[in-house]
């Protein structure tokens, strides 16, 4: 990509993901790293949006699974079920 076509843009990171980044640089892939996951998730890349969404599906799973959380009623529903929906919720269509 052509530098005159790119604009800078600050973002915060968590610091192990920051640490991880300036490794990266080392090498002269941090730009590329953050600026190929940016495109691919604003552009809806079905590789970023399959695995998105499978992290939400294993998420909600695991807790409509917990048996701490199915002891716990809320209107005649465990938990579990009721974090869970919540959960896919953010599932990207």
């Amino acid at each position: 990509m052509e530098r005159k076509n790119l604009v800078p843009y600050s973002v915060y990171l968590p610091v192990e993901y920051h640490e991880r980044l300036k490794r990266a640089a080392k090498d002269r892939k941090a730009s590329t790293i953050v600026r190929d996951a940016v495109k691919m998730m604003l552009d809806g890349n079905n590789v970023y949006r399959a695995a998105y969404n499978k992290g939400v599906t294993e998420s909600a799973n695991i807790i409509r699974n917990c048996k701490e959380a199915k002891m716990v009623v809320v209107n005649r529903r465990d938990l579990g079920v009721i974090m869970s929906d919540k959960i896919n919720l953010l599932l990207v269509k």
